[in-house]
């Protein structure tokens, strides 16, 4: 069916801009400056930036969908990333190209919009099956993003975000023509300044409750996850050397590791062993695991590090079935949105946190030289996480 398509096409594109961006972002902060701080401390604003964008874009062109219709934000959105693509391809300075990687975390937000269309168009027979294919649209696209980034960013620093632009233009065009409206008139609703207010669902979520102490874990794993799309291309770039397309490569590597545990390990492990020792064991798994990669020595050590520290994905599901289970069903859907923003929260502050400790360890200058201390903070946070999880646990047995 070619709206199904169509969608499928536009989380693709959205997850492959997110990718595509992390292993060559760097080297286009490089043509304007070589100093590895500055390089360092941009490569964090524009992650942050695009976080922040994204985190106050979802709700916004959500309400407008509801308003206006789910086709005409879409379309907006997807032409507005392809002549983003463009601006950053042919940005002649940092400003411009920051300015465009705002305008990406507001297009890239058509995820949400393109989720509310598939929900529309949806009947209970096919609505897992079909939102499935958004997992696996995203999936892929942060697989290939990197491969992407990586192969075309060999001819030339411009080509990766002119490839990207292409993409979305091509299906901006193919949605222009085929793509129907999916919400009827008699199902819109005004816009509404509380339903665009992602602050107000986080000061509900944070409230003393008994699942206040898991909220909190999720969003320091959250974070501590970040560290890897902060720290991974400036850190083996600058201890190992590796290009664009070696970051690539590895980062795919990360996509298929994930993906596949994620896939196996909820479904087989977590039955067996239960869901709060699932979690333990992911969380003890993120935390030798982000030691490991702190402490490499030679970059072909970084893939089975990789692989090992996949099995900590299981961390994250019996986390989420832990808060489900305490929360009423009919908030689980305010829950789950809740929870989105908690992580596009961790996500603005965490480049600048990563940052700052990679820029000072990775300064000979300092005294200390240690490019992989910012994985070891990321192990230290896990710990913190597994602590406060333990401590829920009690709370909420007492209770």
């Amino acid at each position: 069916m070619p709206r199904i398509q169509f969608i499928f096409i536009t989380i693709f594109l959205d997850a492959l801009g997110i990718g595509l961006l992390i292993p060559v972002l760097p080297d286009i902060i490089r043509r304007f400056t070589n100093d590895l701080a500055m390089v360092s401390l941009y490569y964090g604003y524009f992650l942050s930036a695009y976080a922040a964008m994204q985190f106050l874009a979802s709700l916004i062109l959500g309400s407008l969908s509801d308003r206006f219709g789910r086709r005409p934000v879409l379309l907006v959105s997807l032409l507005g990333a392809g002549i983003d693509y463009l601006l950053m391809a042919f940005a002649p300075n940092l400003t411009l190209l920051f300015i465009g990687r705002v305008i990406s975390g507001l297009t890239g937000a058509s995820m949400t919009v393109a989720a509310s269309y598939m929900a529309d168009i949806s009947d209970d027979e096919s609505r897992s099956k079909n939102f499935g294919l958004i997992g696996a649209g995203w999936g892929l696209g942060f697989i290939v993003g990197p491969i992407v980034g990586g192969l075309f960013h060999q001819l030339g620093p411009n080509a990766p975000f002119l490839v990207a632009a292409v993409m979305n233009l091509l299906n901006f065009a193919f949605g222009y023509f085929i793509l129907p409206e999916s919400l009827s008139l008699e199902n819109r609703r005004p816009l509404s300044l509380k339903t665009m207010n992602p602050f107000l669902s986080l000061i509900k979520i944070l409230r003393p409750s008994p699942i206040a102490g898991f909220i909190w874990v999720y969003f320091i794993l959250f974070f501590a996850g970040q560290v890897h799309p902060v720290n991974w291309t400036l850190y083996t770039e600058n201890k190992f050397g590796w290009t664009s397309w070696q970051v690539g490569l590895s980062l795919a590597f990360v996509g298929i590791s994930n993906a596949l545990t994620q896939a196996l390990l909820p479904r087989y492990l977590i039955p067996k062993i239960g869901e709060m020792n699932a979690f333990i064991f992911g969380v003890v798994v993120s935390a030798i695991g982000y030691a490991m990669f702190g402490l490499l020595t030679e970059g072909w050590m970084a893939y089975p590090a990789i692989a090992i520290f996949a099995f900590s994905a299981i961390s994250f599901p019996a986390l989420q079935s832990i808060i489900t289970k305490n929360t009423p069903a009919n908030e689980q859907g305010e829950l789950q949105g809740s929870l989105v923003s908690l992580g596009s929260i961790s996500a603005i502050g965490a480049p600048f946190f990563f940052t700052q400790i990679f820029m000072h360890y990775s300064n000979r200058e300092n005294g200390v030289y240690f490019p992989g201390a910012a994985y070891l903070s990321a192990a230290g946070l896990c710990v913190l996480a597994l602590v406060v999880g333990l401590q829920a646990v009690r709370v909420r047995g007492r209770g």
